[in-house]
């Protein structure tokens, strides 16, 4: 499994959680099946871009928020690497 496939099932799972539903009712919210919700969380699915517009429309954010970049474009992941390196630049 890629790294990218990993952390977008990581970011859906925590939208999921942080908007207090199921799996079953994400899936319903965003027009797909329960198990391929969690299958995309485990991160055994790749959905395509198709489906990252479903959710991204279900938890009502931007496609970018779900694949963990910020409004400049960097990934969150990138931005923490970087502040591993050089703690200064978390500042």
């Amino acid at each position: 499994m890629s790294v990218l496939v990993r952390d977008f099932g990581a970011a859906v799972r925590r939208f999921r959680e942080a908007s207090g539903w199921s799996q079953e009712q994400l899936a319903e919210y965003a027009g797909l099946n329960r198990s391929y919700v969690g299958e995309i969380e485990r991160g055994s699915a790749i959905a395509s871009i198709v489906t990252l517009d479903k959710l991204a429309r279900a938890f009502n954010v931007p496609v970018e928020r779900l694949l963990g970049h910020s409004s400049d474009g960097v990934s969150v992941a990138a931005r923490q690497h970087a502040v591993l390196i050089d703690p200064a630049s978390a500042r």
